[in-house]
């Protein structure tokens, strides 16, 4: 049976939950500035958007005439020129907006430790955050596999991030516009050792009751549902072009304190889609177009990630495949990236896991599991509210010993200990693989 996913609502139409109707106006209104004159939080400096004038904007950024379709938007001494339609979000003012890159917008500062996000959102644009980071120089990088720009900036310093979909040149023209030296961009390759001390081999194996969700929670949300949920694996999203959530919670630190704390995890990877539209993209996922090739560079990028958090060798990471219908010529695209996939992060000393629906992926892997390489571990979504993890779409001899997650509950949103999320339940069984 297919996953049944409520269709996303378009980029821009609603702001998360914990605004209020004016807020929602001043936040997410076709074009409406954030409030002029808003007061930042100490220490924070100047913060204002406003249409843009059509003099020069200031010596910080390149002299040029600023089109009538853009306006400024100031963060600590820096002056960016955004598309005028773009909402300006203030985290301050509103600590639970959930920061998004699945639609354009501004965010500044940094959000509470808790947002207010949706179980789940894929899909990426061009957006803009801005928070405070210490920065002694002016530096850019760029991860063209996840199509993203992350800068510094100095004076009184802050960090930038610059997702993009189809749009480079948009997010390299606000970069530029506050003076970032986009044309020399670092493209570095995937970190060649793990940035953070790797964690023991049983960080992803686990045998229980788990969930996922958009945005990996804050450490208090996370010790409240360990004491009270039925739930103790969580599954965090480390990156993909189509990842559509922020992660300010998402750290090496926060890896290695919920591990300590006894959760194990699901590491998702949200990489190239079977197509724009496929299960909960809004027609704006960056699709498999060249398999081999990207599911090469998917699987490095993901270890880059997966490694900087502490989940070294022998890890199983995840490939979100959002739902598709499957033809001879999908199909074989598909499978062709997901192999190219599973190759990569056995040469790399990673396990391959794989998600998708038990009426697409899991379907076309079971048809074709002779000619194919087949994923260590197979994470299926059948949303029929069974906790179990046979489905009559798996044959009892494929991922037999210890390789089975089921997806079976989805958007639904609970409270343990006076925290409520929205998640996606899951029942695990994974081993370590050994």
């Amino acid at each position: 049976m297919p996953v049944r996913r409520p269709p996303r609502r378009p980029a821009g139409r609603r702001a998360p939950r914990a605004l209020t109707a004016a807020a929602l106006c001043a936040a997410f209104g076709a074009g409406a500035p954030a409030a002029a004159g808003t007061a930042p939080p100490a220490g924070a400096g100047p913060l204002s958007a406003g249409p843009a004038p059509r003099t020069a904007p200031p010596a910080a950024s390149p002299a040029r005439l600023v089109a009538a379709a853009d306006k400024t938007v100031s963060y600590r001494g820096h002056t960016f020129t955004v598309p005028a339609d773009w909402p300006v979000v203030d985290l301050t003012e509103h600590p639970t907006a959930c920061v998004r890159f699945d639609r354009h917008a501004v965010y500044l500062g940094d959000p509470g430790e808790q947002q207010d996000c949706p179980a789940r959102v894929v899909g990426r644009t061009e957006a803009l955050w801005l928070r405070p980071a210490t920065a002694t120089k002016a530096a850019v990088t760029e991860n063209p596999t996840a199509r993203e720009f992350r800068a510094t900036a100095p004076a009184d310093g802050i960090a930038v991030t610059a997702p993009y979909g189809a749009d480079r040149a948009t997010a390299q023209r606000v970069l530029r516009s506050a003076g970032l030296p986009v044309a020399t961009a670092r493209t570095g390759p995937p970190a060649a050792t793990p940035a953070a001390p790797a964690l023991p081999a049983d960080a992803t194996a686990h045998q229980g009751r788990g969930f996922d969700t958009c945005a990996a929670p804050g450490r208090s949300a996370m010790d409240a549902w360990k004491a009270a949920s039925p739930y103790s694996a969580v599954g965090v999203y480390i990156g993909g072009v189509n990842r559509g959530c922020a992660q300010p919670n998402l750290t090496a630190e926060w890896v290695r304190t919920q591990y300590t704390a006894g959760w194990r995890f699901l590491p998702l990877y949200v990489g190239p889609q079977p197509v724009a539209s496929a299960g909960s993209c809004a027609d704006d996922c960056a699709a498999v177009t060249d398999p081999a090739p990207q599911g090469r560079a998917a699987a490095e990028d993901a270890v880059a990630q997966a490694g900087a958090l502490g989940l070294g060798k022998g890890s199983v990471l995840y490939n979100d495949l959002e739902q598709y219908t499957p033809s001879t010529a999908l199909t074989a695209r598909v499978l062709g990236y997901l192999e190219a996939w599973t190759t990569r992060l056995h040469e790399l000393g990673y396990r391959s896991g794989a998600y998708g629906s038990v009426s697409s992926l899991v379907a076309d892997l079971v048809e074709h599991a002779a000619g194919t390489t087949l994923p260590d571990v197979i994470h299926f979504a059948h949303w029929n509210d069974e906790a179990t993890l046979t489905d009559p779409v798996l044959p009892a001899a494929l991922w037999a010993d210890h390789q089975r997650v089921h997806q079976y509950a989805g958007d639904r949103t609970e409270t343990y200990g006076g925290v409520r999320i929205s998640i996606d339940r899951n029942l695990l069984d994974v081993g370590t693989g050994a």
